[in-house]
């Protein structure tokens, strides 16, 4: 097994708005990055970044929801670069489906794994509409998480049967959102927490979102504020990654060339 992080590209919101305590001059890049999981039972890919035309996007969002962005180059365009084979990739297992996560699936013609919860979300809700406009035609491969809790987070779906790739409920932010924990060979462990919280800061010193982005991100404060805890609970023991903080994936090799075939 091994992982690799394809970052797509960055949009900057202000500290002030991402974390509670904040500074409005501190202003952040927030990641757009996929994971690159290669495992012998078939790769998948953590969420999808920025898409091709993640500029139809952006005008698809509310105006209070844009920020400046700074475009890289898509996942689909990574894999080629790097002489992927395109057979391995078994989809893109999205943590939830908010614009930022799912726009690159516009490139990539592959199956979406996603939860009924998320999915009936994604169907719904009004910050679904990329997501309806981008899985357009795909595959939509829906997974059940019927798993015993797992590390405190209380369902969970094991996608290969060999413990290596969780996929935990953990809702709050949208109803079927969900972190995907990564057991790698050589014991290195981690959590890909999606948006419980959107920076570090949120593990390291355990701040919330400010409470009017909760009440307008987030469909249950209470359950996010929940999840935190237990990631904070579990960043003693793995790397914890929140999307959007390009830091936080600093551990992470980028996709430079064609990947070998993994050993379990």
């Amino acid at each position: 097994m091994r992982l690799y992080q394809l970052p797509t590209g960055t949009y900057r919101t202000r500290a002030a708005l991402a974390v509670t305590g904040g500074s409005f001059r501190d202003v952040r890049a927030f990641a757009a990055t996929a994971v690159l999981v290669s495992h012998p039972h078939g790769d998948l890919l953590i969420d999808a970044g920025f898409g091709a035309h993640v500029g139809e996007h952006v005008r698809m969002l509310a105006r209070v929801e844009r920020a400046p962005l700074e475009l890289g180059r898509t996942v689909a365009q990574q894999l080629d670069d790097a002489g992927y084979d395109r057979s391995r990739l078994a989809g893109v297992l999205v943590t939830h489906v908010h614009w930022d996560h799912v726009s690159g699936l516009d490139s990539l013609r592959v199956p979406v794994w996603i939860n009924r919860e998320e999915l009936r979300y994604a169907r719904s809700d009004p910050h679904g509409a990329v997501f309806r406009a981008v899985s357009a035609g795909l595959e939509i491969r829906e997974y059940d998480l019927g798993g015993p809790a797992h590390l405190g987070f209380p369902a969970s779906f094991d996608v290969h049967g060999d413990g290596s790739v969780v996929v935990a409920l953990a809702a709050g932010h949208t109803h079927g959102s969900v972190v995907v924990f990564v057991t790698l060979p050589d014991g290195d462990r981690y959590a890909f927490i999606g948006d419980l919280t959107w920076q570090i800061d949120g593990i390291t010193r355990g701040a919330e979102r400010p409470w009017p982005l909760r009440r307008m991100a987030d469909v249950d404060a209470d359950t996010v504020r929940l999840g935190l805890q237990r990631s904070i609970a579990l960043s003693r023991l793995m790397r914890i990654v929140p999307s959007h903080d390009v830091g936080a994936y600093g551990s992470l090799p980028r996709l430079t060339g064609p990947v070998a075939p993994a050993d379990a």
